[in-house]
Formats: C-alpha cells, structure tokens, sequence
C-alpha cells in the first residue's frame, strides 16, 4: 500500500514540476521533505537575508535553525518577541530580501501556482522584490485546474489557517469559508501565477509527502 502510494505521489509530482518547468519556473521533485531539506540549505548562500512567510509547510522543514547557525538573517515577522510596528517592518524588509521562503495554497497540473492572502506581503514577495523565491509544496497540494485550486483554498487552507491564527471569523465554526465580511478575513487578496514573472527568480520544489494546509 506505501508502495502505491510512493508512486502516485510522484507521479503526480512529477507531472506539476514538468508543468512547471514548461511555465518557466524551476521546479524539482523530491521523495521525502528530508531530502528537499538538504537542498533546500545547499541552496541558500551563506550570509544572505532569508524573508520567512508564515507556513506551515516551510516550518515542518526544520531548517531555520540551519539557517541561523550558517549566519543567516532570517526575517519572521510571526516571532511573537517582535512589537506590532517591528512585525510591519519585518513585512516591509522580506520585499526586498535576497531570498523569500514560502509555500503555496495551491498548485495546479497545468503549473499554475494560486495562492490566497489578508494582508498581501507573501503575494506580493512572491512575485516581485526578493532576489530570488523558493517555494515548498507537498503534494497534498497539487490540484487539477483552478476552480478546485480555489476550492482547496475555502475548504481548506483558509478555515484550517484561521483556526492556527486563532481568529474569530466563521469559518472557524462552518468549517469553510462563507465569504465572510468579518474585519479579520485573511480572505483578500487572489494571486495567480501563471508563469514565471519577468524578473522574479523563483524555485518550486514539490515533496511527495502532505506537508501544511
């Protein structure tokens, strides 16, 4: 049974990354999130500023403390020592950082890459600002077309999302989202990459493990 489902994992994996690569993105497949791990830190230079979103997925990596240990300068605007004001300016920073950390909502079969933010500091590092952008997907994450990129989206990232932030929007209590007009919606903004931007390096590595929300 692992077996089979070792192979579809890749299979499936194997397909987005080809997507990908054919939208210009890099893109690459590891097994196993040890191993992307491992890449992952080979990846990054020695010294350069690393702008940290707020995933789940990239957390369950265990790289941050590598990173600090090599000399990095990691920008985390959730470390909870840091003031509201300090947090803003963390957010400010990772736009222009010499490399932005982050996952993805979702991503499509055909390699689009659709993502949902409140405030739009990840979008928006994702798609320009940063020298370069890696992104870390499990396969859990790889859906069919937009239309259920979306619905992963409002059935499950978001819902799953606000009850890790711990905010008081409905659908904490429904389970999915209600398009909602609560003053803490992390529902406002829609990104989608279609291709690679013009002068945005970016690295999708897709793990065939289920990794975040």
């Amino acid at each position: 049974m692992e077996d089979l489902h070792k192979w579809h994992n890749e299979t499936i994996g194997q397909r987005a990354v080809e997507a990908l690569t054919k939208n210009g993105f890099n893109a690459i497949y590891f097994p196993y999130k040890e191993e992307a791990s491992d890449y992952i830190s080979q990846l990054i230079p020695f010294k350069c500023s690393v702008g940290v979103a707020g995933s789940a997925t990239t957390k369950s990596l265990g790289i941050l403390e590598e990173l600090k240990a090599k000399g990095n300068k990691i920008l985390d605007h959730n470390d909870p020592t840091l003031s509201q004001e300090e947090k803003m300016q963390v957010r400010i920073d990772q736009q222009t950082c010499d490399l932005f950390l982050t996952s993805s909502n979702a991503v499509t079969l055909d390699g689009k890459l659709v993502n949902m933010d409140g405030i739009g500091n990840r979008v928006a590092a994702m798609t320009f600002g940063p020298k370069k952008v890696l992104i870390v997907v499990g396969v859990n994450k790889i859906v069919s077309n937009l239309d259920l990129a979306l619905d992963r989206i409002q059935t499950i990232a978001s819902p799953i999302n606000n009850k890790r932030l711990n905010q008081p929007n409905p659908c904490v209590k429904t389970g999915v989202c209600v398009d909602c007009q609560s003053p803490t919606r992390i529902c406002n903004i829609l990104t989608v990459l279609y291709r690679k931007p013009f002068l945005t390096d970016i690295t999708v590595v897709i793990i065939g493990e289920d990794l975040g929300y």
